[in-house]
C-alpha cells in the first residue's frame, strides 16, 4: 500500500477569472513545495489558461508552516499563499492563545504589507485572507 503524502486539488474561481491550485501537505511546509507549486502555476499558465482569465494562483495546506520561511521565499510574488490546518481542536486555553497569536500574527502582516506596493498577485492572494461579510456577497 502507498501511503500519499499530498493531495492536489484544481478550482475555478469566478470574481477573480482564474485557477486556483490547492496542495493538502500531511507534514510541515518545505521550500520544496513552493518549487512544486510553482511548476504547476507555470504548467496551468501556459497549457490551461483561457482567454480572458488571469494567472493561476496556488495555495498549500501544510500541518505547520514556518511564516518567516514563507516570508523569505517571498512565495507572494509568484501568486502562491501557504497556511497551516489543524487536525484536532486543542484545550480551550491552548486554542485561545493560539487565536490570539494568529490574529497579532495577521496584524503584523497587514502593518508590513502596507509599507510596499503589492502586486496584482498579491492582492489576489490576500483575497483569501480577508474575513467575508455574508452580507457582501
Amino acid at each position: 500500500m502507498v501511503k500519499t503524502s499530498c493531495w492536489s486539488l484544481l478550482f475555478y474561481h469566478r470574481v477573480l477569472k482564474r485557477l486556483v491550485a490547492v496542495e493538502l501537505k500531511l507534514g510541515s511546509f518545505k521550500a520544496a513545495h513552493f518549487g512544486q507549486m510553482a511548476l504547476y502555476l507555470k504548467w496551468l499558465d501556459r497549457y490551461e489558461r483561457q482567454e480572458g482569465e488571469d494567472a493561476p494562483i496556488g495555495i498549500i495546506l501544510c500541518a505547520t508552516a514556518n511564516r518567516e520561511k514563507v516570508e523569505l521565499l517571498e512565495m507572494d510574488k509568484a501568486g502562491i499563499a501557504v497556511a497551516a490546518y489543524w487536525t484536532h481542536l486543542p484545550p480551550k486555553v491552548e486554542f485561545e492563545r493560539k487565536i490570539r497569536e494568529i490574529l497579532n500574527q495577521a496584524q503584523e502582516r497587514l502593518a508590513r504589507r502596507k509599507l510596499l506596493a503589492s502586486s496584482d498577485a498579491q492582492r489576489d492572494v490576500e483575497y483569501f485572507y480577508e474575513a467575508k461579510d455574508d452580507a457582501d456577497e
